[in-house]
């Protein structure tokens, strides 16, 4: 090893360099964990904007008592037709405004069905909080008689998932997640599985909760850009060992030799 490079077998490089070795996997798994985010991003976008598109199917044609929605049916387009059952609604806490902030409540409705299947759960929007945390929010009664109801297929929300804790004591009829099995007990009626979110109804109501816009599927974040970063970044870290090291044989080269060829003021 030339005598300027005599540095790199220093302590100090030697810590640079177990830095550096470490820092390259680490930062290329980081940028692979971007992309894979990228990757579920568009293949949800994908499975969003298909079911969305697809033609209404009947609720009660695809679903049944105890039935968990599979992932790909997710955001379905469809219809169900009975009356609600209000003595039976119930609202959902702790749950945000549509494109807002406030938070509120989402008023869970069951439709007994026509044919006698049982009843579809009917997420029909957003009201605003009441006075106080226990006192039922004022919710915009449902069109009376029989009704058509167009909406979104959605899965039965567990505690796990939207992160809350069943820790039981609410107020009467109001819940912390959307499950047909705790409606399905609270009403003493059969009730299909997962959940119709309304986007309209025939006939139309007046007065209405606030509707649930469809769920955005154009936009495909900033996960690829991220896992690109971190790339680049990889490959700038041999490149600044390099320039880092090279940078020091050329200050040791411009100190004066001592006669027996050692640096001046070099240190160990």
């Amino acid at each position: 090893m030339p005598g300027v490079y005599r540095f790199l077998l220093s302590a100090r490089w030697a810590v640079i360099v177990l830095l550096a070795l470490v820092l390259i996997p680490t930062m290329i798994r980081l940028g692979f964990w971007q992309y894979h985010r990228h990757e579920a991003r568009v293949a949800r976008n994908d499975l969003v904007a298909r079911n969305l598109g697809s033609p209404p199917v009947a609720f009660d044609s695809i679903s049944s008592p105890g039935w968990s929605v599979p992932g790909g049916e997710v955001w379905r387009t469809v219809t169900a037709q009975g009356h609600y059952d209000t003595a039976h609604e119930v609202v959902i806490r702790g749950r945000t405004e549509p494109g807002g902030s406030s938070i509120g409540y989402f008023v869970i409705t069951p439709l007994v069905l026509s044919d006698g299947k049982g009843s579809v759960l009917v997420n029909r929007g957003w009201v605003d909080s009441g006075a106080g945390a226990a006192d039922f929010p004022a919710v915009p009664a449902p069109p009376a008689g029989e009704v058509t109801v167009t909406g979104r297929l959605r899965a039965d929300e567990t505690y796990a998932k939207v992160g809350v804790k069943n820790r039981g004591g609410l107020p009467d009829r109001m819940y912390k997640v959307i499950n047909t099995e705790e409606q399905a007990k609270f009403s003493g009626a059969t009730v299909l599985g997962g959940y119709l979110e309304l986007a309209s109804s025939q006939p139309a109501a007046g007065a209405a909760p606030v509707l649930l816009a469809e769920p955005g599927h154009s936009d495909i974040g900033p996960h690829m850009a991220y896992a690109i970063q971190w790339w680049l970044f990889t490959t700038l870290i041999p490149v600044g060992v390099v320039v880092l090291a090279r940078r020091e044989a050329k200050q040791h080269a411009a100190k004066p030799v001592a006669a027996d060829g050692e640096l001046v003021g070099a240190t160990s």
